[in-house]
């Protein structure tokens, strides 16, 4: 028997997001023992996450969940970036990714909608490893044998591993006493819903639209993403605007008109500000706990690459946690996790959201202009585009990771 398992104990999870259930189900697949612990009272349905990248429904398809999710989603073979203005654009096709993967398009489906599909085959199939629901974690100890976790909402857990899943505020992050080095950026988001059809105002308007505009409404940019019956539109303050006023209606509605004027007033039935961070942790693991998703790095959510990455990092953990489990490998194998994944959110997820960022966020007209036509001469090129949406797709991050011992 490894060193590292304790039939006695399970692991445990702290967080029951998409990132966090798609571990349990994972582990509970593997036959590990799994005691998952959320804070809220249910599935939190907020405004986050809405797109999923082709290699994410690779791997949820051998899951049996990418179908089902498919089915409530909106399939997008494109998206595009776009001057408001004249509706100059660059379309980029990821049906020129048809031999790298069984799903080119990106999903645009809540990420809630993948959590209630989890929840349901937890229930049916992997009772044991059902979320502990208004179950908050105030305390993480370990030593050399296991993790003692104490909190509200349940006993004392002694857990063989933890996995921290619970988000930028991370309990088992802080536990580790590991720095989540980086910045915050200034400006504030502003996420806005309408079921108002943008897709009939303008012409060839893609699920997925970063758009640059002139308008003073705006500092420069806005995106229009779609999911089923309603449009998120990603708003920024005005130059000199504070973001309270910001949000009031009658700002929110001056920021609709100037992307599409309309004779009534705009219907916004979710409203959500955040601010962006790019942070990442040094090594995901400290013992026995050990960090994925969001608790272990954060990017601007430009290419929707945040909750893909941690998905992805849930499939890597479970493949090092399943070997050092079943006493194929020692504890310290579990390293590589962090020689895997770390790298692939450094460089191909935090660094690639902060140049989409830096991309939408330019005001010079020129420099937009050509900007627009090197993405256009990109699209335009099969090969090109094809080497593009492999990076801005996740794959090629991917490739390298498994690559790495």
């Amino acid at each position: 028997m490894s060193e590292a398992r304790s039939d006695a104990h399970p692991v445990a999870i702290v967080g029951a997001g998409p990132v966090g259930l798609v571990l349990a189900l994972l582990l509970a697949r593997a036959g590990m023992p799994v005691v998952v612990l959320e804070a809220g009272a249910d599935i939190s349905e907020e405004l986050r996450a809405s797109t999923f990248h082709p290699p994410t429904l690779d791997m949820l398809d051998g899951l049996g969940l990418a179908q089902p999710l498919v089915a409530q989603g909106l399939r997008t073979p494109t998206w595009q970036i776009r001057r408001h203005e004249d509706g100059a654009r660059a379309v980029f096709d990821l049906g020129v990714l048809a031999r790298d993967t069984a799903h080119p398009y990106r999903l645009q489906a809540e990420q809630w909608k993948l959590s209630r599909l989890i929840l349901e085959r937890l229930r049916h199939h992997h009772p044991e490893a059902f979320p502990r629901f208004d179950c908050m974690v105030e305390a993480v100890a370990q030593d050399a044998d296991g993790v003692t976790i104490t909190g509200s909402g349940f006993d004392p857990i002694h857990a063989a591993f933890v996995v921290g899943c619970d988000g930028a505020r991370s309990v088992v992050r802080r536990a580790m006493e590991m720095p989540f080095s980086g910045e915050t950026y200034p400006e504030t988001t502003i996420l806005a819903t309408t079921p108002f059809r943008f897709q009939d105002a303008f012409e060839g308007l893609s699920n997925v639209n970063y758009v640059w505009t002139e308008h003073p409404a705006f500092s420069g940019t806005f995106s229009l993403l779609q999911v089923p019956g309603l449009w998120r539109a990603s708003l920024h303050t005005a130059p000199g605007e504070d973001v309270e006023a910001a949000l009031m209606p009658e700002a929110i509605e001056r920021k609709l008109q100037a992307i599409h004027p309309k004779a009534t007033p705009y219907e916004v039935p979710d409203l959500r500000p955040y601010r962006i961070h790019q942070r990442i942790v040094q090594d995901y693991r400290r013992g026995r706990m050990l960090l994925a998703g969001d608790s272990a790095h954060l990017n601007s959510p430009s290419g929707g690459m945040g909750m893909n990455g941690g998905i992805h990092d849930a499939f890597e953990l479970t493949l090092h946690l399943q070997e050092v489990w079943t006493g194929q490998r020692d504890i310290a194998h579990l390293d590589r996790y962090t020689r895997r994944r770390r790298p692939v959110a450094e460089r191909e997820i935090i660094a690639q959201a902060d140049r989409n960022r830096a991309r939408m966020r330019e005001r010079d007209p020129g420099r937009r202009a050509a900007l627009l036509a090197e993405m256009q001469a990109i699209a335009a090129d099969p090969a090109k585009a094809r080497e593009h949406l492999l990076k801005s797709s996740m794959i090629n991050g991917l490739r390298a990771a498994a690559l790495v011992e």
